[in-house]
């Protein structure tokens, strides 16, 4: 249950990282990014009543998650404009995508 957890609260937030990449540092936006899923994972880790030890490994997925958004950012902007949204931008690029396909049949 412990690893089903921390792959929850790690993809919870690449989101967030991908976010935080996007918008000014130390501004609200920023804050907000950071701050938003923490009680999120708190919750989680008292809904299944794990011990004080898990917080290190909870603490980890949570950096990962934003880590891993904040490279998905980078990695996504030499390929066109991205916004402050990754579900915004993985939408908008799968229509290019499907709509591509369409035209060059």
């Amino acid at each position: 249950m412990l690893i089903w957890s921390l792959m929850l609260v790690c993809l919870l937030n690449i989101p967030f990282g991908y976010w935080r990449e996007n918008v000014r540092k130390l501004s609200l936006p920023w804050f907000m990014a950071i701050h938003l899923p923490v009680p999120f994972a708190a919750l989680l880790r008292h809904y299944l009543e794990l011990p004080g030890v898990t917080l290190l490994a909870f603490l980890a997925a949570y950096f990962l998650g934003q880590y891993l958004g904040s490279r998905l950012s980078r990695a996504l902007q030499p390929y066109g404009k991205v916004s402050s949204s990754l579900i915004h931008d993985l939408v908008r690029r799968s229509w290019i995508i499907i709509i591509g396909r369409q035209i060059g049949r």
